[in-house]
């Protein structure tokens, strides 16, 4: 932890008569033998004072908070007077500051093991709010009157869970009962920060336990209910010998291997239409028709409320669109095979089809096969660069419109297929299509076989 320009600020503040240290989350993962990313400091030196000391500094707009960054070469570093907080009339910020000693800012903070100080130039660690013995014993414990922790900053009903699912430590009995109680405040919270709190809790090492504290403590249905909904979904047996759809979802959390943000929030969101099409037919049998098209538009709705950038809606909602098509694999065209094979979102819809056949009947005959198709092809067998464009298409006459497009679809489907090799082939294609309108027609077989076949 032994930042040195870290460690100058501390040692500058203190030979100018002020307690300055390293504080919260930088000491903690310190202590759990991790790097911290960012070193925050706090001191009793009031702002103007931190002012004076330094030439370079930034982030006047939380100088009435008492916070500070100050610039040491391409780096910053936060300095925050010790205050205690006033007054919280939203659940998210104080309308006021005070500025206090060491302790009293300690014990504002939200959890025991975010409320540690160390000073790096005696090299001691400062404890008053027992977080140290919380970080040995793997306990998220709320500083103080675990309510009032919470009713002043909604977003810590949140920060709990990630803690404890990141670090994998249990939340302390009283923390957990002020988590329940006040569950229904986190609706106050922006889309924004929820966002912001689920990413790290869904990427964490063991995401599924985020989700059943999300979930038993009421905040899934607060921030989620269309998750939350899917207990007691029940499903074929025969292919889910696991359970209802929760417990589907849940068993897919725990397979992911490396942490993904888009891989995590498509295995969440995958099935989320199975609840609004579930059905039981003629047969007695469970069917959920069509669930993937419901669910990907579910998956947008939801993902946009939450503010998610439009990459990563439209990445996990062609995941969850697609993802029953892994079934037909071995029925496709090569075209249709490669087509599949090509889309941006292949390699994460392929990893999302391992895990829910891994996560079900365990069936991998068909993530296999693709794996081997992978291998064997090329991408320039795969997608190839097409033979004609739609120029080549106006220099025969035609006019813009949709039958060029169409066109030149099936001229592509039939260069996959290798019915058409070269250019030469690919314009007298074009021309035939041409000569016969929109009717494109069935293609003649290949000359060999289609890959995998």
């Amino acid at each position: 932890m032994m930042n040195a320009e870290a460690r100058d600020i501390v040692a500058r503040l203190q030979q100018a008569g002020h307690a300055a240290y390293f504080a919260g989350g930088c000491v903690r993962d310190h202590l759990l033998g991790g790097q911290a990313k960012d070193i925050d400091i706090a001191t009793s030196a009031r702002p103007e004072s931190v002012q004076q000391l330094f030439p370079r500094v930034t982030d006047l707009t939380g100088k009435s908070f008492g916070v500070l960054r100050i610039l040491v070469g391409d780096q910053s570093y936060e300095v925050a007077t010790f205050r205690q907080d006033g007054p919280y009339k939203d659940g998210r910020r104080p309308e006021s500051v005070r500025f206090v000693t060491a302790e009293e800012d300690a014990r504002r903070r939200d959890f025991t093991i975010n409320g540690l100080f160390y000073d790096p130039v005696a090299e001691r660690l400062i404890d008053y709010v027992g977080g140290e013995a919380d970080l040995r014993a793997k306990i998220i414990r709320a500083i103080g009157n675990p309510a009032d922790r919470f009713a002043e900053d909604h977003l810590r009903l949140l920060r709990a869970i990630r803690f404890a699912t990141r670090l994998m430590f249990t939340i302390e009995p009283k923390t957990w009962e002020a988590i329940r109680a006040a569950a229904p405040l986190i609706r106050s919270v922006s889309a924004e920060r929820i966002r912001d709190e689920l990413n790290k809790t869904f990427t964490a090492s063991k995401p599924e336990i985020g989700l059943d504290l999300l979930d038993q403590s009421g905040l899934l249905r607060e921030i989620l209910p269309d998750i939350a909904a899917l207990h007691g979904v029940e499903q074929p047996p025969q292919f889910h010998p696991e359970g209802d759809v929760y417990e589907h979802e849940r068993l897919m959390l725990s397979k992911i291997e490396q942490p993904n943000l888009e891989l995590a929030l498509a295995v969440l969101f995958h099935d989320v239409g199975k609840k609004p099409t579930a059905k039981v037919d003629a047969n007695g049998r469970i069917r959920f028709n069509e669930h993937e098209s419901v669910g990907a538009d579910m998956t947008e709705r939801i993902m946009t409320g939450l503010r998610y950038d439009n990459k990563t809606i439209q990445a996990v909602r062609d995941a969850v669109q697609h993802h029953m098509q892994f079934k037909d694999v071995p029925q496709m065209r090569a075209s249709t095979l490669k087509k599949m094979m090509s889309r941006p979102t292949f390699l994460l819809e392929l990893e999302l089809h391992r895990i829910d056949c891994a996560s079900s009947h365990g069936d991998l005959r068909h993530y296999d096969f693709l794996k081997h198709q992978i291998e064997t092809m090329g991408p320039e067998q795969i997608n190839p660069p097409p033979l004609i464009t739609g120029h080549d298409l106006l220099a025969m006459g035609l006019r813009p419109g949709k039958e060029v497009g169409k066109i030149l679809e099936a001229v592509q489907t039939a260069q996959l297929e290798g019915v058409v090799q070269s250019r030469a082939e690919a314009l007298d294609l074009a021309r035939n299509l041409a000569g016969r309108g929109t009717d494109t027609g069935p293609l003649p077989p290949p000359p060999n076989n289609p890959p995998g076949k």
